[in-house]
């Protein structure tokens, strides 16, 4: 706020030049900065967040490029108020620092003689030409826009005869049309008796500054409806996939009558990237003559109408193997199927059949990495019969295997979107190794495995091992634990 003006108008005292020069000079260097800042963000218009750090970055250089000339001013002293409009051209002429005054300009009313005394500058903001006297205290609301009228006389009233401080804004219409914003700073002026003779005031066009934050609150609105519709997308997504898959959460132990032979726990993992979700899923169903399903698998795609597509499969996956077919016999048929539909889509899956009384297991796979043996603080993969992905070729045919488990043995099934593609030539080496990087990470789990009291440990342990990692993909693990 400018200070009170006295009846001799005597100029104020610019402060020292040392500090405020220092000022200047770091705020320069921030500028500098904040520019290079602005041209890295320059990339595609159409993104979101790239708008919205351009704009954040242009605003930020508006207001370091207004403290710099404030700066300024306040290093060299407030300009010159001419006593006549005739003097004008002379008191802009001597303005210093012009970028300023492109911005700011100043103005005195005397209520006793009902004159006006304007700098160049506020001519230049207001759009007048210079030669005709300036706008009287009751002629300056001509050049208001209506709606903002009652803002400006109710703060010229609060000044003139509560002596308040003047600090608003308001929009004025200049004669070729344009409406700019000015923020107008001011205060009255006290005679020897204590009454108001006149008023000082500062007007600065803040026009740009207002276009760039209403820029921010427009790229600030489009990011946050970005954000919601990439949420309501994945919504749509989810809740579609997780209704096909299992009820049940925690832990599952099987038989449900009688003694439980297995104990299971499974868990999907989401997308770290946020991108709509795959196809993923996994399956546990207690069949009719005592044996138990389980299987994991995936179908090709990432997008929200992979739902209908999994639910046909698994649909089909628990019809079939409920009338006793076999995995591999499963796996001919589901190739079979996905030829067939209507969007022909590739799929892959390990399907197993357990049968307790013997403690038999009897899989298949198709294009699908092998499921997991733990026994003994060790694990191993199971060598895999031959199986194409489904939906690849017509007519394949799908091997099977069977394994004898023992109690304690932990048998982990997971789909192949659990890691990050691994590319370095360690990874490479692994997977012509017979086994890819993730089933290794997973086989190393042994110790923690064998120390879990329940399946369900086990799946958190997995959840705790790859939880954080950049999956592109959504992924599945199922774990089942031999209890007799």
């Amino acid at each position: 706020m400018p200070p009170h003006v006295s009846a001799d108008r005597s100029p104020a005292q610019p402060p020292g030049r040392g500090p405020v020069d220092a000022l200047i000079r770091q705020a320069r260097r921030l500028r500098g900065e904040v520019d290079a800042v602005r041209r890295d963000a320059r990339g595609d218009t159409s993104d979101p967040r790239g708008r919205w750090e351009r704009v954040l970055c242009d605003l930020a250089l508006h207001q370091l490029n207004d403290l710099d000339g404030h700066l300024a001013q306040l290093r060299d002293g407030p300009p010159p108020v001419p006593a006549a409009p005739a003097d004008e051209p002379r008191a802009a002429a001597a303005a210093p620092h012009g970028a300023l005054l492109g911005r700011v300009g100043s103005a005195e009313w005397n209520l006793l003689t009902d004159e006006a005394a304007w700098s160049g500058e506020l001519f230049r903001i207001l759009g007048r030409d210079p030669a005709v006297p300036p706008l009287t205290l009751d002629e300056l609301p001509s050049v208001v826009l209506d709606e903002d009228r009652p803002r400006l006389t109710a703060m010229v009233t609060d000044c003139l005869v509560d002596a308040k401080p003047i600090d608003g804004e308001f929009r004025i219409v200049r004669p070729d049309g344009a409406v700019r914003a000015v923020h107008m700073m001011g205060e009255p002026v006290l005679d020897a008796d204590g009454g108001t003779a006149s008023m000082w005031a500062v007007l600065r066009d803040v026009s740009e500054l207002r276009l760039s934050q209403s820029a921010v609150r427009e790229t600030r609105d489009s990011l946050h409806r970005h954000r919601r519709r990439a949420q309501t997308e994945h919504r749509l997504a989810v809740e579609p996939q997780e209704a096909v898959l299992p009820p049940w959460h925690g832990s599952l132990r099987l038989p449900r009558r009688g003694r439980p032979r297995l104990d299971l726990a499974a868990h999907r993992l989401p997308s770290s990237t946020g991108a709509p979700i795959g196809g993923d899923w996994y399956d546990v169903l207690e069949l009719a003559d005592g044996d138990t399903l389980l299987g994991v698998g995936g179908l090709t795609g990432r997008r929200p109408d992979v739902a209908p597509g999994m639910a046909m499969l698994l649909g089909a996956l628990r019809g079939m193997a409920m009338a006793g077919a076999r995995p591999g016999q499963l796996m001919t048929w589901l190739n079979q199927l996905l030829e067939a539909t209507a969007q022909p889509a590739l799929g892959s899956a390990v399907c197993c059949r357990y049968r307790p009384g013997t403690r038999t297991l009897t899989w298949a796979r198709a294009g699908h990495p092998a499921p997991l043996l733990f026994r003994g603080g060790t694990g191993r993969m199971l060598d895999a019969p031959d199986g194409v992905l489904l939906g690849a070729t017509s007519g394949s045919s799908y091997g099977q295997a069977e394994e004898t488990l023992k109690p304690g043995d932990l048998l982990l099934l997971h789909t192949e979107g659990l890691a990050p593609r691994q590319e370095s030539p360690r990874s490479r080496a692994v997977e012509r190794g017979g086994g890819t990087a993730t089933a290794h990470r997973l086989l190393g789990l042994a110790p923690r495995f064998t120390a879990a009291r329940c399946a369900q440990e086990c799946v958190r342990t997995v959840v705790e091992e790859f939880g954080g990692s950049g999956r592109d993909d959504d992924a599945c693990v199922l774990v089942a634990r031999v209890t007799t």
